[in-house]
């Protein structure tokens, strides 16, 4: 993995997520990327199951996403 792709990207969490997250790199002494990464990693195939917004069309629009 020495030869991994590494992109710098900000995400924002709410506070109380983000000293979830900080508490468990401190527990397990591996840096948030590390902990953030497994967490996808662990939830990604659940994520697959979740409709996407465009998949019915009757469906409420995501008032984040209006213009």
């Amino acid at each position: 993995m020495a030869n991994a792709d590494k992109r710098k990207q900000s995400l924002y969490f709410p506070e109380d997520m983000l000293k979830e997250i900080q508490h468990e790199a401190q527990r397990l002494d591996r840096s948030l990327s590390w902990i953030v990464q497994q967490g996808w990693k662990l939830a990604r195939e659940r994520m697959k199951a979740f409709p996407a917004s465009n998949d019915d069309p009757e469906a409420l629009a995501d008032p984040r996403e209006e213009t």
